[in-house]
Parts: C-alpha cells; sequence; structure tokens
C-alpha cells in the first residue's frame, strides 16, 4: 500500500496517462485504499488536479531542461513536482524536489534521481520560459491554458478571442461544490441550518432558486444527504429540470438519465405524482438511479436499461407529456471538474457525437404527446453538439418549433443570456459548468 501522496498522484497519473482513466473516479479510488489524513487527501487532489489542468504549460515549462527524452513516469514525476513548485505556495520547493529525487531513486535508480535533482533544480534557479515568444495569439493561449489549441481556435471563432480566454482561465479555477435542495420536503434555509448543525458551512447559491453552495465541510457526510434533503450538483445542471417545467400527474422520459440527478430533480418538482422513465445504456449505471430514488425516498422513478436511441421499440408514440434528452456530449462545460476531458479529443469526436445526439432526438421525437415540451441540453460549449444538433431536428421536423416560454422558468440572473427558446451557459458567467439548454414544442 502506498501511503506517500506524492508517490499516490504519481500513480494516478500514470494510470490516467496510460489507461486513460477518470481523474475523479480514480481519485477517490486511490483514496479509499489509502490511509490519508484529511489534509493529505486534499493535497493528492490538489496535486492530481492541478497537474493535469497545467499539463500542457508544464510541458512546455521543462522542455528546455531536458537534453534526452525520458521515461514515461519520469515525465510525469518531473511534472507533478514543477507543479507544486510553480503553483502551490504552502509548498517548499527544497521539499518538493527532495521527495522527487527519492521516489525516482525508489522507483528507477541513483541516475534518474540525479537527473531528476538536475532538471528541477536548473528549473528554480533559472525560472520557466516566457511565451511571449509565441506570435500566435491561439497557441500561446492555449499553451497557458493546457487547453487543445483546435478547441481554443473554435472557441475564439465563435465568441472572440476575450470570450476565449475567461473560458480557458475559468477551467483552471477550482470548482464550486454545490447541492440541490429537495424543496419537495424542505427549504433552502432550513437545509443551511442543518448542515450547520452537522459542521457544513453552507449559503444559497447565486443561480439556482433551490442551490446552496458549501463553503467548508464534505456534505455527502451529512444526515441531511443521507436522509434525502439534498442532491450533489452543480447549479447550471439544476436549470434543466426547471425549463422542462413538469407539472404535477405528467409523464416524463428522461433518455440518458445515469446517474439520475435530473431524473431526480424532475421527481421531485413532480410532488410524488406523474412518473419519470428514466434510462440508461449500462446496467450498472440504472442501479446509480436508482440509488438515488431510494435515498431522496423517490416512488415516482422507474429506472430501465435501454439505449436510448431505441426508445421508439420499447414505447408508443405520443406516450409522454414532456422528454428531456440530456446527450452524452464532449463534456467540454465541465473541464474544471474533469479536466482529463481536454487530453487527447479531436475535432472529429464532437462531429461523431453529434450524429449520435441527432439519432437519440429523431428516436425520442415520435413518443412525445401534441403540444408537449422536449428539452435537450449538453454540457458542453459549441455549436457541433448543440446550435446546429437543434437546427438540423428542426429543419427535419416541421412538427416542432422553437418553446420561446423556456425564459419564464428560468431565474431572472440568467435571463439576460437566454436566446429564442435556448442558453448556452459559459463558465465565467457564473463560475458553473458550462452548460447548453434548448426547450422545443410539439404543435398541436
Amino acid at each position: 500500500m502506498i501511503n506517500n501522496v506524492r508517490e499516490l498522484a504519481l500513480e494516478g497519473l500514470m494510470q490516467i496517462e496510460k489507461n486513460g482513466a477518470y481523474s475523479n473516479l480514480l481519485l477517490n479510488n486511490l483514496i479509499e485504499k489509502s490511509k490519508l489524513s484529511s489534509k493529505d487527501v486534499g493535497l493528492l487532489t490538489e496535486i492530481v488536479y492541478g497537474t493535469i489542468q497545467r499539463r500542457d504549460a508544464l510541458d512546455f515549462y521543462l522542455q528546455p531542461f531536458l537534453r534526452k527524452k525520458v521515461e514515461p513516469w519520469v515525465k510525469v514525476l518531473l511534472r507533478l513536482s514543477l507543479y507544486q513548485m510553480e503553483f502551490l505556495d504552502r509548498v517548499p520547493a527544497h521539499a518538493v524536489i527532495h521527495e522527487a529525487v527519492e521516489i525516482a531513486k525508489k522507483r528507477g535508480h541513483k541516475g534518474i534521481g540525479a537527473m531528476v535533482n538536475g532538471v528541477l533544480r536548473s528549473v528554480q534557479r533559472e525560472g520557466v520560459p516566457s511565451l511571449e515568444h509565441i506570435k500566435n495569439p491561439a497557441e500561446r493561449l492555449a499553451i497557458k491554458t493546457s487547453h487543445p489549441q483546435w478547441l481554443v481556435e473554435q472557441w475564439i471563432r465563435a465568441y472572440g478571442f476575450d470570450t476565449a480566454q475567461r473560458i480557458c482561465e475559468t477551467n483552471l479555477l477550482p470548482p464550486l461544490s454545490t447541492a440541490r435542495v429537495n424543496v419537495s420536503k424542505t427549504t433552502v434555509e432550513e437545509v443551511i441550518e442543518m448542515l450547520g448543525a452537522e459542521g457544513v458551512e453552507a449559503e444559497r447559491g447565486i443561480l439556482s432558486e433551490d442551490a446552496v453552495q458549501i463553503k467548508r465541510g464534505n456534505i455527502a457526510h451529512t444526515k441531511a444527504f443521507q436522509e434525502g434533503y439534498v442532491s450533489v450538483q452543480d447549479e447550471s445542471s439544476m436549470l434543466v429540470a426547471r425549463a422542462l417545467g413538469p407539472e404535477p400527474g405528467d409523464y416524463v422520459l428522461d433518455t440518458c438519465a445515469a446517474p439520475g440527478g435530473k431524473t431526480s430533480h424532475i421527481a421531485e418538482r413532480l410532488l410524488g405524482t406523474g412518473r419519470v422513465v428514466s434510462l440508461d445504456l449500462h446496467p450498472h449505471k440504472v442501479r446509480l438511479i436508482q440509488a438515488q430514488a431510494v435515498r431522496l425516498h423517490l416512488t415516482n422513478v422507474e429506472a430501465q436499461a435501454l439505449d436510448a436511441r431505441k426508445v421508439g421499440e420499447k414505447f408508443q408514440a405520443e406516450t409522454f407529456d414532456k422528454i428531456l434528452i440530456d446527450a452524452p456530449c464532449s463534456g467540454f462545460g465541465v473541464i474544471r471538474r474533469k479536466p482529463d476531458i481536454k487530453l487527447g479529443k479531436t475535432e472529429a469526436d464532437s462531429e461523431r457525437l453529434a450524429k449520435i445526439q441527432c439519432d437519440i432526438l429523431e428516436a425520442a421525437a415520435p413518443l412525445l404527446k401534441k403540444n408537449g415540451r422536449l428539452v435537450y441540453s449538453t454540457c458542453t460549449i459549441g455549436s457541433i453538439e448543440n446550435e446546429d444538433v437543434i437546427q438540423t431536428f428542426l429543419n427535419k421536423h416541421p412538427e416542432y418549433e422553437i418553446d420561446t416560454t423556456m425564459k419564464e422558468r428560468l431565474p431572472s440572473s440568467l435571463k439576460s443570456y437566454v436566446g429564442k427558446g435556448e442558453v448556452q451557459i459559459l463558465p465565467h458567467y457564473f463560475l458553473t459548468d458550462g452548460f447548453y439548454i434548448a426547450c422545443l414544442r410539439k404543435k398541436v
């Protein structure tokens, strides 16, 4: 068992690098298997996430000091060490270098230890190289904020350089910890009091009316969470159920539902009436939806394993009052929470996903009743998976139209950002996840 924070960080980062492991799931596994103090858990999380977030910048800074190619684990060790030296104030550089050398000798040999020592001491002495000589602004911004250059260029084309820069810089900030209050059982004020009694400091959210921001403490260990008064969810994500606007007695379809945050929100807003049919492709993910429903004491959720592209084989036409398609996407709106998302993706991935998204919309469209409402949402940024998908769908389906009433169901703080039945929330607007929401209505 490895109980050294930096050795654990190296182990985790290597798994992400080699196997494409998800950083959030991998970190949870590392923490469970180790016997780290809460302080060391915080440091481990910061090193792993920070090193992934800054990977391209760290490689740029290291390049002049590497005289020959090094083994992958050595490169990762140098990255995580330089991250601490450059971006963490609380860890003295000499302690970081000493620890890196010891790990290098233990995992390799004295020669590797000496090389690691030489590289890190040279960086400490000479400082990291400047990015100013890079003439291409997109390339410079991409390296500085460690985003794929093609993605930065896409955002510059869509939003202009200044906004693209703000998106990239916001993605380097730690994500806010937020939770959704189950307003069918309690109020935001009561939950803040409950959490406070258990040592968790919380305050009202800034975007969603049923949100709280967690300022200190772990909400997952509280009675308020375990007894179903709150659910962990980002504030942007909470807006999807509001945009859908479920009404008591509605029969609702959630096509891509795991792990169940939006399903449970819809079910709560039905106030114990109606039914939410929640689908996911994978049976093990369906169990996550079911577990959410049990914890929240929701009896109006029916979770099933089904490919959303095959819903027409299971359900009859015009069955549902409301349909939610929270489509599988590239996830570029949640880079702050999952920095590994930006590693190794290409523009072709968005185009491939857009085909799946269109297929799900095509399959679900006949299942909505006339005058029913369909919400399409993603946690990504960019027209390929968002506006273009909706426009393609509307061009094929004259029986559908944009629902301009969506604005009435969303918080007043968001209304200046809402267009004609759609909204793209960028990460820097409210320091929430980036999210796209479009609302359509089936004509009578």
